[in-house]
C-alpha cells in the first residue's frame, strides 16, 4: 500500500475548544471549519503536520464506536524543549502530568494534556544512553 497522507482524528464532544486549543499553543492553523469536524495543519517547518477534531457523535463514525477519544499520547519533537516547557507549563499553566526529565532511551521531555485529556508528549531528542544506542535500528 502505498500511503499519501496519515494524520490523527481526535473524537470529542468539545470540538471548538479542542481546535482552539491546539491552534493557540502548537502552532495548527484551521484547513477546514465546521460544527462537527476541523481539520487542522501545522506548515511552520519543512513538513507539514495534520490534526482533525470529530465530534464523537457525529454519523460518520460507525454504530458503537461514537466515544470520546481515550488511550492516545500525540508526540511533538521541538527544537528546546526547555522553551516549550516554560512556555506551556510556566506561563500558560497548562496541565502537567510528567514534569521535565532526560529519559535514558534518548529523549529529554515532559507530558501536557489537550482539553480532552489526550496526552502531549513535547519531546526534544537527546543522545541516548550507550545500552539503548545498541537497540536503534539503522536504514540505509
Amino acid at each position: 500500500m502505498q500511503i499519501s497522507s496519515s494524520y490523527p482524528v481526535i473524537l470529542t464532544e468539545q470540538v471548538a475548544d479542542s481546535s482552539r486549543f491546539y491552534t493557540d499553543y502548537f502552532g495548527f492553523a484551521p484547513a477546514f471549519e465546521s460544527g462537527w469536524y476541523v481539520s487542522l495543519k501545522n506548515d511552520q517547518t519543512e513538513h507539514s503536520f495534520e490534526l482533525a477534531i470529530l465530534d464523537a457523535s457525529h454519523a460518520t463514525i460507525p454504530d458503537g464506536y461514537r466515544k470520546t477519544t481515550q488511550g492516545l499520547i500525540l508526540n511533538f519533537e521541538v527544537d528546546n524543549v526547555d522553551a516549550e516547557y516554560e512556555r506551556l507549563i510556566v506561563q500558560s499553566g497548562l496541565p502537567l502530568h510528567l514534569d521535565i526529565r532526560d529519559e535514558a532511551f534518548g529523549q529529554r521531555h515532559f507530558i501536557t494534556s489537550d482539553p480532552n485529556g489526550v496526552l502531549i508528549d513535547v519531546i526534544t531528542v537527546i543522545p541516548p544512553s550507550e545500552a539503548f544506542l545498541l537497540q536503534y535500528v539503522e536504514n540505509d
